[in-house]
């Protein structure tokens, strides 16, 4: 293995929580999200239990790191190609954790602005992080990642 890394241009966990406080500092001079809540606590309980099962998602994906020895780390060279559990379904159960979290929390906080950016926050990742670390892991690991990307979808 090489000492390179992707090269990203921003950390998922900062681009995500930056989507979500935008969202949340838009929604208090520019309301859309009480029409979420609905006069219940419904839409509470709804999105802390997707942000419960995204947290879940993203827990199974940073152990399955940890097991094979690898960083998570986006700017430190991946030691180990990850393909089995989560890895066997998405290339980025992770990152499926992470938007299903923050979904999760925008709905819980009824910030509809949130939710309306949680689309732009994807493209960012699909363009500035998912894309490059794909150009990266195909250098380093060759025709055993080609091979990987294409029987397992990036998303689900």
């Amino acid at each position: 293995m090489s000492e390179r890394h992707a090269e990203v241009l921003v950390r998922p966990p900062i681009l995500y929580l930056g989507g979500l406080f935008a969202g949340c500092l838009i929604e208090l001079f520019l309301p859309v999200g009480p029409g979420l809540a609905g006069g219940t606590l419904r839409p509470v309980a709804v999105g802390l239990g997707l942000a419960a099962i995204g947290l879940g998602i993203g827990l199974k994906g940073i152990r399955q790191f940890s097991n094979a020895g690898t960083s998570l780390q986006v700017d430190e060279p991946t030691q180990a190609l990850v393909t089995d559990g989560l890895y066997r379904w998405s290339r980025n159960p992770i990152y499926i954790g992470l938007s299903v979290l923050y979904a999760g929390l925008a709905i819980a906080l009824t910030t509809g602005w949130a939710l309306l950016l949680l689309p732009v926050v994807i493209a960012v990742m699909n363009k500035g992080v998912i894309e490059r670390e794909e150009t990266y892991l195909a250098t380093e690991f060759g025709e055993d990642y080609l091979a990987y990307k294409e029987r397992v979808p990036r998303w689900l």
